[in-house]
């Protein structure tokens, strides 16, 4: 179900002959993750790690990243917004991939307004099944 949910993300996105993983872990997990690249010392929702931005993006041009999500935190992000657990899952997802792709709200403005359209499009699309 994961695979068949990237697969059209990644086709919405046009990234068609490109290669992601998708890791779930715990909170523990994603705390050592996020404050060892990001020095954040607190654990996340989710975490996107690009391959196609830097000084080795050339070597496998194919390979588009990582997206690294908290089942903990999901299950705990879906019982705040009182949605289903897939719901949120579907949101991490769509957010790390859309990282993945170079979208990027944390700059605010434009930025996040182009990335929350499309979320919502993505969304919409995983929705229908």
């Amino acid at each position: 179900m994961v695979r068949k949910k990237a697969k059209k993300i990644l086709n919405v996105l046009e990234l068609k002959n490109c290669e992601a993983s998708i890791v779930l872990v715990n909170n523990e997990k994603i705390k050592t993750l996020n404050l060892k690249y990001r020095n954040k010392n607190k654990s996340t929702n989710v975490l996107s790690f690009p391959m196609q931005k830097g000084e080795f993006s050339f070597i496998n041009p194919e390979l588009l990243g990582d997206v690294v999500i908290s089942i903990e935190k999901c299950i705990i992000g879906a019982g705040k917004k009182d949605i289903s657990f897939e719901e949120e899952f579907n949101t991490l997802l769509v957010h790390g991939f859309l990282h993945l792709a170079g979208y990027d709200h944390e700059k605010g403005g434009r930025q996040a307004a182009k990335m929350r359209l499309k979320t919502s499009e993505l969304l919409a699309i995983l929705k229908k099944g």
